[in-house]
């Protein structure tokens, strides 16, 4: 492994980087990335964020947007960049299978592999690793990492302060998320003084969306919510002719799985989607219900014990029985 002072002794000459971060990035993944990035370039680094694929419009206001290489649109520049780099720091993700095809390419890098993540069960891939299951963003993570590991406050700069604060709002559910505690509050706060419009930042991400995805969303709770009431659970499914009929493009389902928890009483809630090529879940749950658990252990996947995702081989209505078959394993807990 790479040691901290060895860390700090490659980043004192200019060295060249890849920042990458997971399939579909989400305002944590990209505000951690693109936060990195505006620190790196500051001391006068060589640097490119590679995403594996696009991600949704509602970010792309973000400090350096348009500097994003996507790696399905520019595959053979994305290679060439991850093949010459000294340092790739993957953020927001701790399997190299969560950035798709990217992932060998990253594996077979010679340059040195830097983690900067909060989830479980980490892959031994890196070379160093910051990671801390109890954050409650990667973007808090890139935070502790400039602030307390390389001791740069000082160049904490509004476009940092913007994106780590995206980050951090976007995946602790704008500081509702038990894992929003008063460390991260603090955070904030400095992040703020730093120059982050947190008002700003908060209807750039949540009051941003076109007329399709509105009245998808109604869509979905008016003709797709199904209560369990029995077993306090809600399920969202929507099929692929669905998402063609609303024109749906990236970052258009994100957070309706929110809805479905939000009804009084329930503890889980499931948002299913036929994609082309198989059925993805989106999970959350309150309180100690192991969201992850049931991602893990039945639907490919993993992720925060109350926010999960996974996916299914077999048809939508399929999964959707498979999933309902699996609860009442977990009705005890369902019913606390």
């Amino acid at each position: 492994m790479l040691s901290l002072p060895e860390l700090k002794s490659l980043l004192a000459t200019p060295q060249k980087i890849v920042i990458t971060t997971h399939h579909k990035p989400d305002g944590d993944a990209m505000g951690s990335s693109l936060g990195l990035y505006a620190y790196l370039i500051q001391k006068g680094h060589h640097v490119k964020v590679i995403t594996p694929t696009d991600y949704p419009y509602f970010l792309h206001w973000l400090p350096n947007h348009s500097d994003v290489i996507i790696y399905t649109q520019e595959q053979q520049k994305a290679d060439e960049l991850v093949a010459n780099a000294a340092l790739i720091f993957c953020l927001d993700f701790n399997t190299l299978s969560r950035i798709n095809e990217l992932g060998e390419v990253i594996r077979a890098a010679s340059g040195y592999k830097l983690m900067i993540d909060h989830h479980l069960d980490p892959e031994d891939f890196d070379d160093y690793r910051h990671w801390n299951i109890n954050a409650c963003a990667a973007a808090q993570l890139v935070y502790d990492f400039i602030i307390n590991e390389l001791e740069d406050g000082a160049y904490m700069t509004k476009d940092i302060a913007t994106c780590l604060y995206t980050g951090i709002m976007t995946d602790s559910g704008s500081f509702r998320f038990p894992s929003a505690t008063a460390a991260v509050y603090r955070i904030a706060a400095d992040l703020i003084d730093a120059g982050a419009e947190h008002w700003r930042i908060h209807q750039l991400v949540y009051d941003n969306a076109t007329e399709n995805r509105l009245r998808f969303l109604g869509h979905c709770i008016s003709n797709k919510l199904e209560v369990i009431k029995e077993l306090n659970t809600a399920i969202i499914t929507v099929t692929a002719e669905e998402l063609k009929e609303y024109d749906i493009v990236t970052g258009d389902t994100e957070g309706i799985v929110n809805y479905a928890l939000s009804v009084n009483g329930i503890r889980l809630a499931a948002f299913v989607i036929e994609r082309k090529d198989k059925v993805k879940l989106s999970l959350r749950s309150t309180g100690d219900f192991p969201a992850n658990e049931i991602c893990r252990k039945y639907f490919n996947g993993g992720g925060h014990k109350n926010a999960a995702g996974g996916f299914s081989e077999k048809n939508l209505a399929d999964t959707v029985e498979y999933f309902k078959s699996i609860l009442p394993e977990y009705k005890t807990q369902l019913l606390l």
